[in-house]
Parts: C-alpha cells; sequence; structure tokens
C-alpha cells in the first residue's frame, strides 16, 4: 500500500524519474546523495527508498538536532541515525564496526554535510567505505530534470585524489533545488 502510494507521488503527482539502479547483488555499501540543497531533498530520498525495495531498508546520517522533539520521532522511524557534528568522536570507525557486524547495511549521507553552498565534500563516506570495503554509489538530485540518477557502484582505488575527481565529475552538472548551492 506504502510503495504504491510512494509510486503514485513520485512518478505521478510530482513528475520524477528514476535513472540507474541500485545494486540488488551487493549487500553492504554507502550511497552518497548530492547536491543537498533543501529539506525536500529528505522526502525525495523517502520516497525512493519507498518505492526501490533494494533499499527499502537503507538507514542514513542527519544532524542531531533533527532528532529532537517534536518531529525527531519522524528521522527515527525512518531509518536515521543522528550524527553530533560539535563532537571530534570517530564516525567513521563507528561507522565501519556497524558494516562489520551485519550481514547486509546500506547508509545514506549527503557528503556536503549541509544544505549550503561548498567547494568540496566532506570525504568520511571516502574513508567508511574504504575501511569497510565496500563500494560507494553515487546519487544525484536533480530539480530541473525531475530526475534521481543512480551510479553504479564505485570502490575505491589507491588514489584519493582520482576517486575524488571521479565523484565530483558525477555530481557536476546535477541541478539541486537551491542552484546556486550546487557543487561546482
Amino acid at each position: 500500500m506504502f510503495r504504491s502510494l510512494s509510486k503514485f507521488i513520485y512518478f505521478k503527482l510530482i513528475g520524477w524519474k528514476i535513472t540507474g539502479r541500485f545494486p540488488k547483488e551487493i549487500k553492504k555499501y554507502i550511497i552518497i546523495v548530492a547536491p543537498h540543497t533543501s529539506g525536500l531533498d529528505f522526502f525525495v530520498g523517502i520516497l525512493v527508498r519507498s518505492i526501490l525495495p533494494e533499499i527499502g531498508k537503507a538507514k542514513y546520517l542527519g544532524k542531531k538536532e533533527l532528532f529532537k522533539p517534536p518531529l525527531g520521532w519522524i528521522f527515527k522511524a525512518t531509518g536515521g541515525y543522528p550524527v553530533d557534528r560539535s563532537k571530534h568522536s570517530n564516525l567513521v570507525d563507528a561507522i565501519v564496526e556497524i558494516f562489520e557486524s551485519k550481514e547486509e547495511f546500506v547508509i545514506a549521507l549527503a557528503p556536503e554535510g549541509t544544505r549550503k553552498r561548498v567547494d568540496k565534500l566532506k570525504t568520511g563516506f571516502y574513508y567508511i567505505a574504504k575501511k569497510a570495503k565496500i563500494p560507494i554509489v553515487m546519487v544525484g538530485f536533480d530539480y530541473e530534470k525531475k530526475e534521481v540518477f543512480v551510479k553504479e557502484p564505485f570502490s575505491t582505488s589507491e588514489n584519493f585524489e582520482d576517486d575524488m575527481v571521479t565523484i565530483m565529475k558525477f555530481f557536476r552538472g546535477i541541478t539541486g533545488k537551491k542552484p546556486e548551492y550546487g557543487l561546482e
């Protein structure tokens, strides 16, 4: 029932489409979604996750402030993990431990770390993927084209700079809700 409603809203009501696919054959990976320029990105992501059974159990990271009353229960109920960005705790290692402890685990995050304009991505996602030995699935929310783009899984190499060029190349040209905040 919820999947049918999500499909109706996503495809018919708001007129979006999905290009690419999430890997069904891979049980552990990290999804990075960009550009993250609006709170509406959350709802687009929830709709896509509701439509596609292969990512139906995907979790996501969000700033801890989102998980406070009165609406914090929504973020917890939809699979959110609160992140305290003021602490210098080792979040990378904590998430790697989660990946290592589970047979299947998919987590999504916005690598910009904010909805404002950034010149470069935060790199935590990269080190999670590298340490946990899992691929990265890049996802772009393009509001201009009304399309979610899913790229095939990407595995990190021994060359951080080349990997980041590849990642940034995917996101260039994807227009967020607020284009002025998009990635350069």
